[in-house]
């Protein structure tokens, strides 16, 4: 049984999936003041956080037992990363569940920083003036506005600012160019040309190369009545620079979401007219709430059961570090080969993986992931990324990576494992950048997503076997979720069964008696 602790208040989704695992506990510390937290932190395996609970040295110092954090939530500002690193634990957030959030939020900034909706709303509700000549704004159509950081967020804002009739460009010394001038935006490396703007907005994570990132120098470049939004990280603008530019009438206006130290309620911002604040509500939409919820338990789960450890910021390889359309294969191909070792039970001789396409220049590191999943359940907690390759060497398994051809896919990864017994393998995609696949198992083509409880079961190709399989499950009150049917060249074929609920040793065995089984095994990702 392994130990969740839920800090900070997430969407109930969120309790619903960790309850309904049978091998997790969870701790509901939601509501327990920050001192009594931290002596409940000693029992949890996995902590979920947010912005109010600071993950810092008292944090991990009071939690002996952790092996991972999740940040329900973007920003890791109050997260010591080194910190966790020194103590093993592996720190994890959620980047993407509020994504739609956060861009529509600096749309509502941007569309008021042009016609000042807030403030003329209040004027006529607060002080019951009608002065339309007052409320005179500008037009986004055929404005420039300037993107700093074209990331998830960066590049939606973008997308949607295009259909303004807006000419937007982009700053972001990270990507690929192409991944803005394929959208119709302009791409810089001179970063006055986002200063020559009429609007700018910033969308980057918050460190010492962006704190502060457009201060006195870089205002005193810009258009007189520049417009300028954050909805991003509190800092990245120097806010003392801001007050005294506004106040000046530099800056048109300023729409803000986010303040350097929070909760800003006495800040000089507060009484500035040409502004509009709001208290950090980039996130604050139902949607995103129950989608980071969903993932913050998804990854603890995985996490608290050493399965993997999707979006980590400390591992040997971060995903930060890797293009967009390669970071899903570090959560797949840690569940593939945990996949292939419950397939494949016994002691384990050899680790192979094979790549092709673009994630074959990456194999080196990807190799570390495989070993963690495949070594996942006879190594348990003395297993971690920094010393898989060396417990792998220590055991006398061999491991091997090497790039292939010949897949129907852009990129492909498969892993192989061998033990005394068997061999098993398991490939595996990436649709969309992002869904991970597993499309072929044991040489049967097949498709689904790598999550939840599945019977793997290879049988000789003849009519009946799926309503043997069905009536038995049924008989035992076992639902099947999606049944997945790949059928072979000898005669043979493999269903990959998905189900609801656990199941035991003797439902396999009723379903091993069957005459058309040739292999039966239960496997939980």
């Amino acid at each position: 049984m392994k130990t969740v602790i839920v800090c900070d208040a997430i969407h109930n989704i969120g309790f619903e999936l960790l309850s309904k695992e049978s091998d997790i506990h969870v701790i509901d510390a939601t509501d327990v003041p920050k001192d009594e937290l931290y002596g409940m932190l000693g029992d949890a395996d996995v902590a979920i956080t947010r912005s109010s609970t600071a993950v810092d040295e008292k944090f991990l110092n009071s939690g002996t037992n952790l092996k991972a954090i999740v940040r329900a939530g973007v920003g890791v500002d109050n997260c010591d990363i080194d910190g966790c690193s020194k103590r093993g634990i592996i720190l994890m957030n959620v980047p993407t569940a509020n994504t739609i959030a956060a861009v529509e939020m600096t749309m509502c900034h941007l569309l008021n920083a042009a016609r000042k909706y807030v403030n003329s709303c209040n004027d006529l509700k607060i002080n019951r003036i009608w002065k339309r000549e007052k409320w005179y704004g500008t037009e986004l159509y055929k404005k420039s506005l300037g993107i700093i950081g074209f990331g998830n967020i960066g590049s939606r804002v973008g997308v949607r600012a295009l259909g303004f009739g807006m000419s937007v460009i982009a700053y972001d010394p990270y990507i690929d160019p192409e991944k803005a001038t394929k959208l119709g935006v302009k791409y810089t490396t001179n970063f006055d040309d986002i200063l020559a703007c009429d609007f700018i907005t910033i969308h980057t994570p918050k460190n010492r190369e962006t704190i502060n990132m457009i201060d006195e120098p870089q205002i005193a470049k810009m258009k007189d009545g520049v417009r300028l939004i954050n909805c991003a990280r509190g800092g990245l603008y120097n806010e003392a620079a801001l007050v005294k530019n506004l106040k000046s009438g530099k800056i048109a206006y300023l729409g803000i979401d986010v303040f350097d130290k929070e909760p800003a309620t006495s800040h000089d911002f507060l009484d500035i007219e040409n502004l509009t604040a709001t208290p950090h509500l980039g996130a604050n939409t139902l949607e995103s709430q129950r989608n980071i919820a969903v993932e913050a338990a998804e990854q603890a789960i995985s996490a608290a059961r050493g399965i993997s450890y999707p979006n980590a910021l400390n591992l040997p390889i971060k995903a930060e570090d890797l293009p967009a359309q390669i970071e899903a294969y570090v959560d797949l191909i840690s569940k593939m080969a945990y996949l292939a070792a419950q397939i494949n039970k016994g002691p384990i001789k050899s680790i192979k993986i094979e790549g092709s396409g673009e994630i074959s220049q990456y194999l080196n590191s990807m190799l570390v992931f495989a070993i963690v999943g495949a070594l996942h359940d006879s190594l348990g907690d003395s297993l971690n990324y920094v010393n898989a390759k060396f417990l792998a060497d220590e055991k006398g398994i061999e491991t091997e990576y090497k790039e292939c051809v010949g897949s129907i896919y852009k990129n492909e990864i498969g892993v192989t494992i061998i033990t005394d017994k068997d061999t098993s393998s398991v490939v595996g995609t990436v649709f969309d950048g992002k869904e991970g696949r597993i499309v072929n198992v044991n040489g049967f083509k097949t498709d689904f997503k790598p999550k939840g409880k599945m019977i793997i079961f290879k049988n000789t190709d003849v009519p009946g076997v799926i309503k043997n399989i069905s009536t038995i499950l049924a008989d035992e009150n076992i639902n099947i979720a999606d049944f997945r049917l790949g059928r072979g060249e000898d005669g043979n074929a493999l269903a990959v069964i998905l189900v609801d609920s656990q199941v035991q040793k003797s439902v396999l065995e009723k379903l091993a008696k069957l005459d058309t089984c040739l292999m039966v095994r239960y496997a939980s990702l």
